[in-house]
């Protein structure tokens, strides 16, 4: 792993920008599978709105 305390502040940023990023694609992939996965039987227990 990268010690990024060593790293200069501007490349600092850069890889917590990067980080932020990659972990909202995370979420994003994620949320959506779950949407999936769980989206057929709400909407039957709601009666197909």
């Amino acid at each position: 792993m990268i010690d990024v305390s060593t790293l200069p502040g501007t490349a600092r940023a850069a890889v917590l920008v990067g980080a932020v990023l990659v972990e909202s694609m995370a979420l994003y992939a994620g949320y959506g599978v779950v949407t999936h996965a769980l989206a057929p039987g709400v909407r039957r227990i709601l009666g197909d709105e």
